[in-house]
């Protein structure tokens, strides 16, 4: 592990050494933009709300940072089904068009704004962007970057902040998870989902129910403890096994789900709604599939969670951090995600990587529920050739 991590290390080297001597063959000798300078970078950009269409490839003018930012040199983007709801426009309060879509990454630390401390130049990072992830560099405040340990690949490191933050924070944070606790958790072989079962295995006598495309089984099966398919009556089998059913149930599917949840909870049970797939049955946004999903939701009567002692929950990680200034609490949880993942507990499980080109193919694998784990862009990855 430490060879791997010296050849990490010696690569970082050797690819700050490169953009260094390629700053310095453009008349860059400052090392930062002068004034008509025409830096550009290859991003991918959302022209408008809609399908997978709006997306291309472009040249934009590369950002610099300001005080208190780092500024990243991009190797590898996470992709998440937040991506698609924010491509269709169904989203609250989205931003205006044209955008660059994107809320993780990984990459080498370029440049340090004003103010910046625990970094230097050369560090190899991972870190949350308040859009714009999507690019060959990006700039963030320095209180959403994170150093990633020399074992891990720069891949990894974008599948990691988003899935293992989300599951961390429902289990631990709002359900209070403990030993001898069931959770049943939709999409297990997304990213959420087995970085949800990787985390219910860090605390002894966990059951984890799982629901997931049949053809997914095999793969994920020894993630949890019973795997229903996803379009099964799911409800009958986890009270044919645990006739009282389970303490945590966590869904990102919504509609007719959310009732299911609330049936399935123990007394003192937790019920957190982190998504809302259900919603995005098409390619572009349908106000017929929003008005269906939100009529199946069971209309939550407080008097009748009073009563049958159950708690509802909700739980949004990217209004927590660029909404509502919980950077510091996330700091610790990700202190404590990459001590489990340094004691080799936990690891990310990358599906499949994609160059910026192939985006709206990476994408569509999304909206089909094929991958099992976390779609990375690979910033460096060149197309796959088309076979004639």
């Amino acid at each position: 592990m430490a060879k791997e991590g010296a050849q990490r290390a010696e690569e970082t080297e050797q690819m700050i050494e490169k953009e260094g001597g390629k700053e310095a063959a453009e008349g860059s000798a400052a090392g930062s933009l002068r004034a008509g300078d025409t830096k550009e970078m290859r991003a991918v950009v959302l022209s408008a709300f809609g399908g997978l269409n709006k997306l291309r490839v472009s040249k934009k003018a590369m950002p610099e940072p300001q005080e208190g930012e780092l500024k990243i040199r991009v190797k590898a983007c996470g992709l998440n089904f937040i991506d698609l709801m924010v491509r269709q426009g169904n989203i609250d309060n989205p931003p205006k068009t044209p955008l660059v879509p994107g809320f993780e990454c990984s990459g080498i630390v370029e440049a340090l704004g004003d103010s910046v401390k625990g970094f230097e130049i050369g560090d190899r990072v991972m870190a949350f962007v308040n859009y714009n992830a999507w690019a060959e560099v990006v700039c963030t405040p320095v209180e959403f970057v994170y150093k990633i340990p020399d074992d891990m690949s720069f891949s990894e490191a974008a599948a990691f902040p988003m899935n293992f933050v989300t599951a961390y924070m429902m289990l631990f944070e709002v359900a209070n998870l403990r030993e001898g606790m069931s959770v049943l958790v939709h999409s297990a072989g997304g990213g959420v989902g087995q970085a949800v079962a990787q985390l219910c295995s860090t605390v002894p006598n966990v059951t984890v129910f799982g629901t997931a495309s049949s053809f997914k089984h095999e793969a994920i099966k020894d993630s949890v403890t019973h795997l229903f398919d996803r379009n099964a009556d799911y409800v009958q089998e986890v009270k044919r096994i645990s006739t009282d059913g389970v303490d945590i149930v966590l869904d990102c599917l919504c509609g007719e789900n959310t009732g299911k949840g609330l049936g399935l909870l123990k007394p003192l049970g937790t019920y957190i709604l982190y998504g809302s797939s259900n919603m995005v049955t098409g390619e572009t946004k349908s106000f017929f599939s929003f008005a269906k999903s939100w009529w199946q939701v069971e209309k939550v009567n407080p008097i009748k969670l009073y009563e049958e002692n159950k708690v509802i929950a909700g739980f949004s990680l990217l209004n927590l951090l660029f909404k509502q200034n919980r950077g510091g609490l996330i700091k610790s949880v990700m202190d404590k995600l990459l001590n489990l993942y340094n004691n080799k507990k936990i690891k990310p499980v990358v599906d499949s990587l994609w160059a910026l080109e192939e985006v709206k193919e990476a994408m569509q694998r999304i909206h089909d529920r094929g991958n099992i784990g976390k779609l990375i862009l690979d910033v460096e990855k060149a197309p796959t050739p088309l076979v004639s």
